[in-house]
């Protein structure tokens, strides 16, 4: 696996590669369609403006987020795009069989050769019922501790190399590696680079040990940037995958025209995500719908926290937010995720930071 797969080469001024982290939210008063529709745009403007990679996180039971089905979401993409990377930011690792996993990413390799990445994560992407839903067990502990074997067992069915002796030596992941020994096979050298994601340190050494990309959801977990990176970096063993770390971070960016209207749209997010984790899950609200919303004491309180950790304003005050960032925490890539009710504010936002950036325009 060539490491220019995993390495991206950063664009115009902007200090290492920028991408984007799709959550395809979906505002009030619209529908799935109309996310999904909106994230066919921010993909084709992202790979003309030359961010390096677009990938979409999976999430459960939750209204205002239409991204259950990363692998479906990607092939729509890849049929949309032609040169961008794509990917998942990530699969839910434990919710799923490796198998089925291998399979999925194998098509995807197929649909969009040498352009596919599996990012992939330990927690379950939804509260702990509908994770039970999804593995059809409630030891939904085992299924995290079980991560690092579920990952060899992925990794080898996407290889096809399990050793002699194995009960799954002859079962094949297809599209995957034993086409090419079938009698007149022909297989592309490609298979989708694994990353391994994380909100805290677990994820951070095993990427480590294992010479893996690794990706930390700055965006949610801001508090714990620095010292996972550092355990990443201190932790790494280089591999046939990597010679030296590599780490990007996912940071919630909204840049607009004007600085009061990002106030408004971040403002809108917090309260979604109040909603959300008081066990109110729904759409995103409108900002002027959280304009009128009474905050009490407590949601202000978090309302503030939140939004602290959102780089937002006009182009060069995001421009300035993400530069500061980068010099924090040493990443190696920015993954850009803008959350807004309106997909004409999220795609406008792109726009807006690959102009300050001065980003290619072809």
């Amino acid at each position: 696996m060539a490491e220019d797969e995993i390495r991206g080469t950063a664009e115009g001024t902007a200090p290492v590669p920028l991408s984007v982290l799709d959550l395809v939210t979906v505002g009030a008063g619209r529908t799935a369609g109309d996310a999904l529709r909106t994230s066919v745009a921010i993909a084709r403007l992202a790979e003309s403006r030359g961010f390096h990679r677009y990938w979409v996180a999976e999430h459960h039971s939750m209204p205002g987020v239409a991204s259950s089905s990363p692998a479906v979401i990607l092939a729509h993409l890849a049929a949309h795009t032609t040169r961008i990377r794509l990917g998942s930011g990530g699969v839910m690792l434990p919710n799923h069989a490796p198998l089925v996993i291998a399979e999925q990413f194998g098509t995807l390799e197929a649909m969009a050769p040498g352009r596919v990445d599996l990012g992939l994560g330990r927690a379950p992407g939804t509260d702990g019922a509908t994770a039970a839903a999804l593995r059809r067990t409630d030891r939904l502990h085992e299924g995290a501790d079980d991560f690092p074997e579920q990952l060899m067992e992925l990794t080898r069915f996407l290889d096809d190399d399990f050793p002699d002796g194995h009960p799954y030596r002859r079962i094949h992941a297809v599209p995957g590696p034993v086409q090419a020994t079938s009698p007149g096979g022909v297989q592309s050298p490609h298979r989708p680079p694994i990353w391994l994601l994380g909100s805290s340190g677990f994820s951070a050494r095993l990427a480590g040990s294992l010479g893996l990309p690794f990706a930390f959801a700055h965006h949610f977990s801001a508090q714990n940037t620095i010292p996972a990176l550092d355990l990443y970096r201190e932790s790494f063993r280089p591999s046939a995958v990597l010679d030296e770390p590599y780490a990007l971070i996912g940071v919630s960016a909204l840049a607009t025209d004007d600085e009061r209207e990002a106030r408004r749209q971040v403002r809108a997010a917090a309260l979604n995500m109040i909603r959300l984790r008081t066990g109110r899950p729904g759409l995103v609200p409108t900002p002027e719908e959280a304009e009128a919303y009474e905050f009490s004491p407590m949601e202000e309180e978090f309302a503030n926290s939140w939004n602290a950790n959102v780089i937002h304003g006009t182009a060069d005050e995001v421009r300035a937010g993400l530069d500061d960032l980068h010099k924090r925490t040493g990443a190696d890539e920015l993954m850009l995720t803008g959350n807004a009710h309106s997909g004409d504010v999220r795609l406008r936002s792109y726009e807006l930071v690959a102009d300050a950036y001065g980003l290619p325009t072809a």
